[in-house]
């Protein structure tokens, strides 16, 4: 009696993963690139050295730049290119009181803490102090802002935490700027998330609520350049 014919093999090499669209690699290629300050801000980008970058048409990378604009990350000029925008000191402002009015609250809400979000912090704080040894600037910034986020998740207001997730983009653009022009930022950081942990581990919302105002506002100051 004839075998049966086997069934047919799939292949599982990475050749046959689909790759994302071209003017998705495009638009994440710029972001993180603006984001981490590779691009920083008055730089001027061009069509055809973004296209050369990634290795596609021009085409997708208009649909890209496109899309950065409405983000308010870029700003278009026709035959010209796109111009990297720098922090403004108004959106500085606008951030951090932001910031201040979502993460008081979400500070004292997290009082008292469960032990799942004690945990959670506590891994966060470590990840961010080893990406702080390995100098991985763009990194330590991310784990920040995750461990600000994760207190501000644990208010269970979603819409709040919608109203936070705004801000993200702008959250790492400063974050990164503030170390790169005060490396000693990093470890005092660090040093105050730890401070936040604490207060929250003891159940005093007050204290917690106190070094989030104090730790958020100094964003402002540094980002400006008037640290003394």
């Amino acid at each position: 009696m004839p075998a049966a014919p086997s069934a047919p093999v799939r292949s599982t090499s990475s050749s046959s993963l689909k790759r994302p669209p071209a003017a998705e690699r495009v638009y994440t290629h710029i972001k993180e690139a603006v984001l981490d300050r590779r691009y920083e801000g008055g730089t001027l980008l061009t069509e055809g050295d973004l296209a050369d970058a990634v290795g596609v048409s021009r085409t997708p990378v208009r649909e890209a730049l496109l899309r950065l604009e409405v983000e308010g990350l870029i700003k278009l000029y026709p035959k010209k290119g796109a111009l990297v925008l720098a922090v403004s000191a108004q959106e500085i402002k606008d951030v951090v009181e932001t910031r201040l009015l979502v993460e008081e609250f979400a500070a004292r809400k997290a009082v008292p803490a469960s032990a799942q979000l004690i945990a959670r912090l506590e891994q966060l704080l470590q990840e961010q102090r080893q990406l702080a040894e390995d100098g991985d600037l763009a990194e330590v910034a991310v784990k920040d802002r995750c461990f600000h986020a994760e207190i501000v998740k644990n208010a269970g207001n979603e819409i709040l935490s919608r109203l936070y997730d705004q801000l993200r983009d702008r959250q790492l653009r400063m974050g990164v700027a503030v170390m790169e022009a005060h490396p000693g930022r990093i470890e005092a950081n660090i040093t105050e998330h730890g401070e936040l942990l604490e207060a929250i581990r003891a159940g005093d919302a007050d204290l917690a609520a106190l070094v989030v105002r104090r730790h958020v506002g100094r964003v402002r100051v540094l980002v400006r350049g008037e640290d003394r």
